[in-house]
């Protein structure tokens, strides 16, 4: 089984990337949507809420985003109980499709987690910082979070060093699937 991680800065085209990926029939890991997941465990939100000092369960999510703005400080706390959660969770997707020939994991922070380890491949998606926001807004996301998680994030000129693959991600849908299309065939 080959295993390949796709990671990127925030708002990078990692989603659109994965999805392509998974229309083409690899089965593909997201981790964003085991963290979405995990906002729905209890014992997990019974962390978040004693964490945070958060009462009630309703409008979590926004709950920690607004003290994710107020206190930079509370990102490693968000982590510390998420990211720990979300590689058991990769890990289980392994065990999973082990009899898969090619498994795809989109994973933003890959390599500032120390994750490659776990890869054949390495992806990186790369996009100019102007795209990048403004694909986030668009998506409905707030400057202040984006700079927050930005500037958390490695630069992508220090991530290309650990790759194997870089696409940019600048240009039009056709071009990126192109760029993927070529990928793939060098592990098909």
């Amino acid at each position: 089984m080959l295993k390949i991680g796709i990671t990127g800065s925030i708002a990078s085209g990692k989603s659109t990337v994965s999805r392509y990926f998974s229309k083409k029939g690899y089965p593909t890991y997201i981790a964003d949507l085991a963290v979405s997941e995990l906002y729905r465990d209890q014992k997990v939100i019974k962390k978040l809420k004693k964490t945070f000092k958060i009462r009630g369960s309703l409008n979590l999510k926004s709950k920690i985003k607004k003290s994710l703005q107020e206190d930079k400080k509370n990102l490693i706390k968000l982590e510390k109980i998420i990211h720990p959660e979300v590689r058991k969770k990769m890990k289980l997707f392994f065990k999973k499709k082990k009899k898969s020939k090619i498994i795809v994991c989109e994973i933003p922070l890959l390599i500032e987690k120390k994750l490659m380890k776990y890869f054949d491949a390495i992806l990186l998606v790369g996009a100019n910082r102007k795209n990048r926001l403004k694909r986030y807004l668009k998506k409905g996301g707030k400057r202040k979070i984006f700079d927050i998680l930005d500037k958390k994030q490695m630069k992508q000129s220090k991530k290309v060093k650990y790759c194997d693959h870089v696409i940019h991600n600048n240009k039009s849908l056709d071009s990126l699937k192109n760029n993927i299309s070529n990928i793939i065939q060098r592990y098909e």
